[in-house]
C-alpha cells in the first residue's frame, strides 16, 4: 500500500482495537475512487464494504422518471454498505463518487464475522448508522423547508469537514443533482455566496474563502448533523485512548 494512504485515515478503521485490526486490516484493499465512479447501483447486490479515506461518496435516491437527489454523503468518517449489517444485501440508493480520491474495500464476510461477534465493532457500526440516519432525515427536512442558498451552505460545510483543504472540484450541474434542484437555482445561490465573499467560483472549481460566513448563513440542519458525527468521533477518540 502507498505510504500516502493509510487505513487509519478512515475514522471507523482508526477506531479498531489491536485485536480487531489484526483480523480486519489484512483483508483491506486500497482502491482509487474517481469522480463519477458508481460503487453500487440501486437494487444491485452489494459485493464489498467501502471505507473512504480521501474521497467522498454521495448516496442518491433514484426516481422512476430518472431524477435523483442526494440523501447522504459518506467520507472519511464512515462506511458504505450499512444495509448489509442491517439485514439486507441490496439498497434502493446509488453510490456515486462525488470527490475523487482513495478508499479501502473489504469483503463482506470479513466484516460480518466481526459484526456478529456482538462486540465493540457492532456497537461502533450501529453508532455510525444512527448518525447516518440523522443525516438522511435532516437532508430531507432541509430540502423541503430551506432555501437553495442554505442548502448549498450546508452541503459545502459538510464537504469541507471531510477534506483537508478549502478547494472543491465540483460543477454547478453536479451540485444541482446532489440537491435535487434546478441548475439555475444553484447558479443564483453560488453567485450570492460569491458576492458575500464567502466563496470564489470558477467553472468546475469552488474555493471557500470565509467558512465562518457560511456557518452564519447556513440553516440549523448542518449543526444537527455535525453534532451526531461529533458524538461518533468522540467514541472513536475514546477507543483510541483506551487502546493506547
Amino acid at each position: 500500500m502507498s505510504s500516502k494512504n493509510d487505513p487509519n485515515q478512515n475514522h471507523l478503521l482508526a477506531a479498531l482495537l489491536d485485536v480487531q485490526s489484526d483480523r480486519i486490516l489484512p483483508h483491506l484493499e486500497l482502491v482509487p475512487m474517481k469522480l463519477g465512479d458508481v460503487l453500487y447501483e440501486s437494487g444491485g447486490k452489494l459485493q464489498h464494504f467501502y471505507f473512504p479515506t480521501t474521497s467522498i461518496v454521495s448516496m442518491h435516491y433514484l426516481l422512476e422518471n430518472g431524477g435523483s437527489s442526494e440523501i447522504a454523503g459518506v467520507g472519511n468518517e464512515g462506511i458504505l454498505g450499512v444495509s448489509l449489517f442491517m439485514g439486507g444485501n441490496t439498497t434502493p440508493s446509488r453510490a456515486i463518487v462525488q470527490t475523487g480520491g482513495f478508499g479501502y474495500r473489504l469483503p463482506i464476510a470479513v466484516l460480518m464475522e466481526e459484526f456478529n461477534r456482538a462486540g465493540p465493532v457492532m456497537r461502533l457500526l450501529l453508532r455510525y448508522t444512527q448518525a447516518l440516519l440523522t443525516q438522511m432525515a435532516q437532508t430531507a427536512v432541509c430540502n423541503r423547508h430551506h432555501s437553495v442558498e442554505q442548502q448549498l451552505c450546508r452541503w459545502l460545510l459538510l464537504t469541507l469537514d471531510r477534506l483537508p483543504s478549502n478547494d472543491l472540484t465540483m460543477t454547478q450541474e453536479l451540485i444541482a443533482n446532489m440537491l435535487g434542484v434546478r441548475r439555475e437555482g444553484v447558479t443564483e445561490a453560488a453567485g450570492r455566496l460569491q458576492g458575500y465573499g464567502y466563496i470564489s467560483y470558477r467553472r468546475g472549481h469552488i474555493t471557500v474563502l470565509d467558512r465562518k460566513g457560511l456557518e452564519a448563513d447556513v440553516c440549523e440542519c448542518y449543526a444537527v448533523v455535525k453534532k451526531e458525527f461529533v458524538r461518533l468521533l468522540s467514541d472513536v477518540r475514546h477507543r483510541q485512548e483506551s487502546a493506547g
